[in-house]
């Protein structure tokens, strides 16, 4: 029952993140398009007040329970960009807006955009984290929650492997072979390893 509300609450996210984009740039309804995209952070507490309930209702914790903590760390974190990538889209497509820009290729762009990223990646750690054991202190029985321990260790290993990248990116920077190749793209919102996570998905979405 918990994988179905986890699955409905990413579903849930995008239709209203398409729908409020869709309202602003296609139908010029811009109090309709707020109202749709503030309501997006509301399915986290949804998905949180279904994880406690089961909790509270007697549930082992168990795979499902661990994933909704890792979900809502990893929404929270990185749901802004999410938001941002979309937008530049649905505004060059369909009101003229700028290309979208993409992360940046060279240092030292590209070792502050890897370090922003893993940054975003320590702030889904610490709610995930910071979930797992609040339902562990919420339980107060180890026989119950010790699915949670484990997953609590994913997390951190998903973390640590994060951190390659801007450490390397730090060591070793990427330089242009001649000054004509510079872009300075900017910050270009998550990029492909948000996939890896469980959420998949990084500050607040608003």
């Amino acid at each position: 029952m918990l994988l179905a509300i986890i699955a409905a609450c990413e579903i849930g996210f995008w239709v209203l993140l398409a729908a409020g984009l869709a309202t602003r740039y296609l139908l010029r309804w811009n109090r309709v398009s707020a109202v749709l995209l503030v309501s997006v952070p509301l399915l986290d507490v949804v998905l949180l007040t279904a994880t406690v309930i089961d909790l509270r209702g007697g549930a082992t914790a168990g795979f499902a329970h661990g994933l909704s903590a890792a979900y809502l760390g990893y929404s929270v974190a990185f749901g802004h960009s999410w938001v941002r990538w979309a937008d530049e889209r649905f505004a060059h497509r369909f009101a003229g807006g700028p290309p979208p820009k993409g992360k940046p290729r060279y240092a030292p762009e590209r070792t502050r955009y890897e370090w922003r990223e893993f940054g975003k990646a320590a702030i889904a750690w610490t709610i995930g984290c910071g979930v797992l054991l609040g339902m562990i202190a919420m339980v107060g029985d180890a026989d119950r929650t010790e699915a949670l321990l484990g997953w609590a260790l994913r997390l951190t290993t998903i973390l640590a492997i994060w951190s390659l990248w801007p450490i390397t990116h730090t060591l070793w920077p990427a330089r242009p072979k001649d000054h004509g190749d510079r872009e300075d793209h900017g910050d270009g919102g998550g990029d492909g390893r948000d996939a890896a996570v469980t959420s998949g998905r990084g500050g607040s979405r608003w």
